[in-house]
Protein backbone atom coordinates (compact mmCIF):
# COMPACT_ATOMS: atom_id res chain seq x y z
CA UNK A 1 0.00 0.00 0.00
CA UNK A 2 2.97 2.62 1.03
CA UNK A 3 4.12 1.92 -2.85
CA UNK A 4 0.73 2.70 -4.44
CA UNK A 5 0.49 6.04 -1.90
CA UNK A 6 4.40 6.88 -3.27
CA UNK A 7 3.05 6.60 -6.78
CA UNK A 8 -0.15 8.76 -6.24
CA UNK A 9 2.08 11.53 -4.14
CA UNK A 10 4.30 11.82 -7.65
CA UNK A 11 1.34 11.84 -9.92
CA UNK A 12 0.23 14.87 -7.01
CA UNK A 13 3.53 16.46 -7.67
CA UNK A 14 2.97 16.88 -11.19
CA UNK A 15 -0.34 18.07 -11.62
CA UNK A 16 0.02 21.63 -11.15
CA UNK A 17 3.37 21.11 -14.01
CA UNK A 18 0.78 19.42 -15.89
CA UNK A 19 -1.54 22.25 -15.81
CA UNK A 20 0.69 24.95 -16.27
CA UNK A 21 2.69 23.61 -19.67
CA UNK A 22 -1.10 21.97 -20.93
CA UNK A 23 -1.15 23.40 -24.71
CA UNK A 24 2.15 24.30 -24.21
CA UNK A 25 5.03 23.65 -26.84
CA UNK A 26 8.36 22.23 -25.08
CA UNK A 27 11.41 21.62 -27.65
CA UNK A 28 13.43 18.48 -26.90
CA UNK A 29 17.30 18.70 -28.50
CA UNK A 30 17.99 14.66 -28.49
CA UNK A 31 21.57 13.41 -28.48
CA UNK A 32 24.59 11.68 -26.63
CA UNK A 33 24.11 8.71 -24.65
CA UNK A 34 20.07 8.74 -24.74
CA UNK A 35 20.19 7.76 -29.11
CA UNK A 36 22.67 4.89 -28.08
CA UNK A 37 21.82 3.18 -24.70
CA UNK A 38 18.64 0.79 -25.64
CA UNK A 39 16.97 1.44 -22.03
CA UNK A 40 17.70 4.84 -22.60
CA UNK A 41 15.90 5.21 -26.08
CA UNK A 42 12.90 3.24 -24.50
CA UNK A 43 12.68 5.89 -21.75
CA UNK A 44 13.08 8.95 -24.18
CA UNK A 45 10.23 7.74 -26.44
CA UNK A 46 8.07 7.12 -23.64
CA UNK A 47 8.66 10.48 -21.96
CA UNK A 48 8.17 12.38 -25.28
CA UNK A 49 4.34 10.55 -26.33
CA UNK A 50 3.62 11.28 -22.12
CA UNK A 51 3.72 14.93 -22.68
CA UNK A 52 1.57 14.18 -25.37
CA UNK A 53 -0.85 12.22 -23.77
CA UNK A 54 -1.42 15.04 -21.20
CA UNK A 55 -1.44 17.90 -23.47
CA UNK A 56 1.80 19.35 -24.08
CA UNK A 57 3.27 19.64 -28.00
CA UNK A 58 6.88 17.99 -28.14
CA UNK A 59 9.18 19.14 -30.97
CA UNK A 60 12.31 16.97 -31.31
CA UNK A 61 15.38 18.14 -32.81
CA UNK A 62 17.80 15.03 -32.90
CA UNK A 63 21.76 15.02 -33.27
CA UNK A 64 23.87 11.83 -34.43
CA UNK A 65 27.03 12.41 -33.73
CA UNK A 66 28.02 8.76 -32.39
CA UNK A 67 26.91 7.04 -35.80
CA UNK A 68 27.89 9.68 -38.15
CA UNK A 69 31.50 8.77 -36.22
CA UNK A 70 31.01 5.13 -36.69
CA UNK A 71 29.66 5.28 -40.88
CA UNK A 72 32.71 7.93 -41.01
CA UNK A 73 34.66 5.05 -39.66
CA UNK A 74 33.75 2.48 -41.44
CA UNK A 75 34.03 4.50 -45.08
CA UNK A 76 38.04 5.31 -43.85
CA UNK A 77 37.39 9.06 -43.25
CA UNK A 78 38.47 10.88 -40.20
CA UNK A 79 36.14 13.07 -39.03
CA UNK A 80 37.58 16.51 -36.87
CA UNK A 81 35.68 18.94 -34.90
CA UNK A 82 36.56 22.55 -34.59
CA UNK A 83 34.97 24.74 -31.51
CA UNK A 84 32.50 21.49 -30.91
CA UNK A 85 31.06 21.88 -34.86
CA UNK A 86 32.30 19.42 -37.37
CA UNK A 87 34.04 19.69 -40.11
CA UNK A 88 31.76 18.62 -43.00
CA UNK A 89 33.54 18.09 -46.80
CA UNK A 90 31.53 16.87 -49.46
CA UNK A 91 31.99 13.19 -48.50
CA UNK A 92 31.27 14.05 -45.03
CA UNK A 93 28.15 15.69 -46.12
CA UNK A 94 26.90 12.57 -47.79
CA UNK A 95 27.30 10.42 -44.76
CA UNK A 96 26.05 13.42 -42.85
CA UNK A 97 23.02 13.24 -44.62
CA UNK A 98 22.71 9.43 -45.31
CA UNK A 99 23.14 8.58 -41.64
CA UNK A 100 20.63 11.46 -39.87
CA UNK A 101 17.86 11.90 -42.63
CA UNK A 102 17.66 8.14 -43.51
CA UNK A 103 18.65 6.08 -40.46
CA UNK A 104 18.23 7.91 -37.56
CA UNK A 105 15.39 10.16 -38.23
CA UNK A 106 13.07 7.42 -39.62
CA UNK A 107 14.22 4.83 -36.34
CA UNK A 108 12.77 7.65 -33.87
CA UNK A 109 9.85 8.31 -35.60
CA UNK A 110 9.05 4.61 -35.69
CA UNK A 111 10.36 4.34 -31.62
CA UNK A 112 7.88 6.93 -31.36
CA UNK A 113 4.91 5.68 -32.89
CA UNK A 114 5.37 1.81 -31.66
CA UNK A 115 4.88 3.65 -28.06
CA UNK A 116 1.34 5.56 -29.28
CA UNK A 117 2.57 8.64 -30.57
CA UNK A 118 1.92 10.00 -34.12
CA UNK A 119 5.55 10.92 -35.04
CA UNK A 120 6.24 12.68 -38.71
CA UNK A 121 10.34 12.66 -39.27
CA UNK A 122 11.50 15.98 -41.33
CA UNK A 123 14.51 17.83 -42.01
CA UNK A 124 15.47 21.45 -42.75
CA UNK A 125 14.49 20.78 -46.52
CA UNK A 126 10.91 19.90 -46.00
CA UNK A 127 8.59 22.87 -46.60
CA UNK A 128 11.61 25.04 -46.58
CA UNK A 129 11.14 24.65 -42.95
CA UNK A 130 14.63 26.30 -42.48
CA UNK A 131 16.72 28.62 -44.71
CA UNK A 132 20.41 28.33 -44.08
CA UNK A 133 23.60 30.00 -44.29
CA UNK A 134 27.45 29.45 -43.68
CA UNK A 135 27.91 28.67 -40.87
CA UNK A 136 30.05 31.62 -38.57
CA UNK A 137 32.22 31.00 -35.45
CA UNK A 138 30.31 34.10 -34.11
CA UNK A 139 27.17 32.26 -33.81
CA UNK A 140 28.67 30.80 -30.87
CA UNK A 141 28.63 33.86 -28.79
CA UNK A 142 25.09 34.79 -30.04
CA UNK A 143 22.78 36.95 -28.15
CA UNK A 144 25.98 38.32 -25.91
CA UNK A 145 25.55 41.20 -24.75
CA UNK A 146 28.85 43.38 -24.84
CA UNK A 147 31.87 42.69 -26.88
CA UNK A 148 32.70 39.31 -26.86
CA UNK A 149 35.50 37.43 -28.39
CA UNK A 150 34.33 35.25 -30.52
CA UNK A 151 36.12 31.46 -31.60
CA UNK A 152 38.71 32.23 -34.73
CA UNK A 153 37.13 31.90 -37.58
CA UNK A 154 37.74 28.46 -39.27
CA UNK A 155 36.75 26.85 -43.06
CA UNK A 156 33.94 24.78 -41.26
CA UNK A 157 33.37 23.55 -45.40
CA UNK A 158 29.49 22.50 -45.54
CA UNK A 159 28.19 23.20 -42.14
CA UNK A 160 25.45 25.53 -41.97
CA UNK A 161 23.68 27.86 -39.11
CA UNK A 162 20.10 28.31 -39.68
CA UNK A 163 19.14 31.63 -41.30
CA UNK A 164 15.11 31.80 -41.00
CA UNK A 165 12.63 28.92 -39.96
CA UNK A 166 9.24 28.99 -41.38
CA UNK A 167 7.29 27.18 -38.63
CA UNK A 168 3.94 26.68 -40.70
CA UNK A 169 4.47 23.55 -41.17
CA UNK A 170 5.44 22.61 -37.55
CA UNK A 171 2.57 24.33 -36.45
CA UNK A 172 0.12 22.58 -38.36
CA UNK A 173 1.65 19.27 -37.42
CA UNK A 174 0.88 20.35 -33.92
CA UNK A 175 -2.60 21.23 -34.57
CA UNK A 176 -3.36 17.66 -35.90
CA UNK A 177 -1.44 16.26 -32.89
CA UNK A 178 1.74 15.22 -34.50
CA UNK A 179 5.20 14.86 -32.73
CA UNK A 180 7.32 16.79 -35.35
CA UNK A 181 11.14 14.88 -35.24
CA UNK A 182 14.17 16.92 -37.11
CA UNK A 183 17.02 16.36 -38.29
CA UNK A 184 19.64 18.84 -38.85
CA UNK A 185 20.06 19.18 -42.48
CA UNK A 186 19.47 22.34 -44.10
CA UNK A 187 19.71 24.15 -47.24
CA UNK A 188 20.47 27.60 -48.84
CA UNK A 189 18.91 29.82 -51.36
CA UNK A 190 20.45 27.88 -53.90
CA UNK A 191 18.95 24.87 -52.90
CA UNK A 192 23.02 24.01 -51.41
CA UNK A 193 22.99 21.57 -48.75
CA UNK A 194 24.19 21.69 -45.00
CA UNK A 195 24.85 19.89 -42.10
CA UNK A 196 23.80 22.30 -38.83
CA UNK A 197 25.02 21.39 -35.37
CA UNK A 198 21.16 19.82 -34.01
CA UNK A 199 21.89 22.34 -30.63
CA UNK A 200 21.80 24.93 -32.69
CA UNK A 201 18.82 24.22 -34.93
CA UNK A 202 16.96 23.57 -31.41
CA UNK A 203 17.41 26.70 -29.86
CA UNK A 204 16.03 28.56 -33.49
CA UNK A 205 13.26 26.40 -33.75
CA UNK A 206 12.38 26.97 -29.84
CA UNK A 207 12.55 30.61 -30.83
CA UNK A 208 10.68 30.36 -34.21
CA UNK A 209 7.93 28.60 -32.01
CA UNK A 210 7.91 30.48 -28.99
CA UNK A 211 8.17 27.73 -27.42
CA UNK A 212 7.36 27.19 -23.24
CA UNK A 213 10.63 25.56 -22.57
CA UNK A 214 14.37 24.08 -24.67
CA UNK A 215 15.21 21.16 -23.36
CA UNK A 216 19.25 20.22 -24.16
CA UNK A 217 19.79 16.19 -23.86
CA UNK A 218 23.65 15.96 -23.09
CA UNK A 219 26.06 13.47 -21.55
CA UNK A 220 26.71 15.69 -18.93
CA UNK A 221 25.16 16.57 -15.71
CA UNK A 222 24.87 20.50 -16.96
CA UNK A 223 26.88 23.29 -16.30
CA UNK A 224 29.70 23.71 -14.13
CA UNK A 225 31.83 26.50 -12.92
CA UNK A 226 35.06 27.24 -12.54
CA UNK A 227 35.60 25.69 -9.50
CA UNK A 228 33.92 22.55 -11.34
CA UNK A 229 31.06 22.87 -9.13
CA UNK A 230 27.39 22.12 -11.15
CA UNK A 231 25.53 24.90 -11.15
CA UNK A 232 21.70 24.29 -10.93
CA UNK A 233 20.94 27.68 -12.18
CA UNK A 234 21.71 30.80 -14.06
CA UNK A 235 20.48 33.90 -15.54
CA UNK A 236 21.23 34.55 -19.34
CA UNK A 237 23.90 36.99 -18.21
CA UNK A 238 25.48 35.32 -16.13
CA UNK A 239 25.59 32.57 -18.85
CA UNK A 240 27.32 34.97 -20.68
CA UNK A 241 30.02 36.15 -18.67
CA UNK A 242 31.18 32.18 -18.29
CA UNK A 243 31.09 32.02 -21.88
CA UNK A 244 33.20 35.46 -22.58
CA UNK A 245 35.65 33.81 -19.47
CA UNK A 246 35.81 30.48 -21.20
CA UNK A 247 34.34 28.89 -18.42
CA UNK A 248 31.98 27.36 -21.07
CA UNK A 249 33.94 26.41 -24.25
CA UNK A 250 34.19 23.39 -26.64
CA UNK A 251 31.01 21.10 -26.98
CA UNK A 252 29.23 22.70 -24.26
CA UNK A 253 29.38 25.99 -26.33
CA UNK A 254 26.55 25.19 -29.24
CA UNK A 255 24.80 23.67 -26.14
CA UNK A 256 24.87 26.95 -24.22
CA UNK A 257 24.39 28.73 -27.75
CA UNK A 258 20.86 26.78 -27.94
CA UNK A 259 19.95 28.11 -24.64
CA UNK A 260 20.55 31.84 -25.49
CA UNK A 261 19.30 32.04 -28.45
CA UNK A 262 16.07 30.45 -27.26
CA UNK A 263 15.72 32.80 -24.33
CA UNK A 264 16.30 35.30 -26.58
CA UNK A 265 13.35 34.30 -29.00
CA UNK A 266 10.95 34.19 -26.31
CA UNK A 267 11.46 31.18 -24.85
CA UNK A 268 10.54 31.29 -20.95
CA UNK A 269 13.45 28.94 -19.51
CA UNK A 270 16.01 27.12 -21.12
CA UNK A 271 17.77 23.50 -19.46
CA UNK A 272 20.62 21.38 -20.35
CA UNK A 273 20.00 18.05 -18.76
CA UNK A 274 21.86 14.83 -18.26
CA UNK A 275 20.02 12.47 -20.66
CA UNK A 276 21.95 9.36 -18.99
CA UNK A 277 19.33 9.50 -16.16
CA UNK A 278 16.55 7.50 -17.04
CA UNK A 279 13.05 9.65 -17.77
CA UNK A 280 15.39 12.73 -17.50
CA UNK A 281 12.38 14.37 -19.43
CA UNK A 282 9.63 13.81 -16.58
CA UNK A 283 12.45 14.47 -13.90
CA UNK A 284 13.22 18.26 -15.48
CA UNK A 285 9.42 19.21 -16.25
CA UNK A 286 7.08 17.20 -13.74
CA UNK A 287 9.03 17.55 -10.52
CA UNK A 288 9.94 20.42 -8.24
CA UNK A 289 13.38 19.85 -8.20
CA UNK A 290 14.27 19.16 -11.31
CA UNK A 291 17.33 18.26 -12.58
CA UNK A 292 20.31 19.43 -15.04
CA UNK A 293 21.19 23.23 -15.26
CA UNK A 294 18.32 25.75 -15.99
CA UNK A 295 19.10 28.94 -17.81
CA UNK A 296 16.61 31.83 -17.29
CA UNK A 297 16.36 35.31 -18.71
Amino acid sequence: MEKLIKKADILIEALPYIRTFAGKTIVIKYGGKAMTDDSLKEGFAEDVVLLKYVGLNPVVIHGGGPQINSMLDRLGIKPKFVNGVRVTDQATMDVVEMVLGGKINKEIVSLLNQHGGKAVGLTGKDGRLFLTKPFNAKALVYGLSGEAEAPEDHDYGLVGEVDKVDDHILVKLLEENFIPVIAPIGVDKKGKTYNINADLVAGSVAGALHAEKLLVLSDVKGIRDADNHHVPTLSRKDTERMVKKKTISEGMLPKVHACLAALHGGVHKAHIIDGRIPHAILLEIFTDKGIGTEIVA
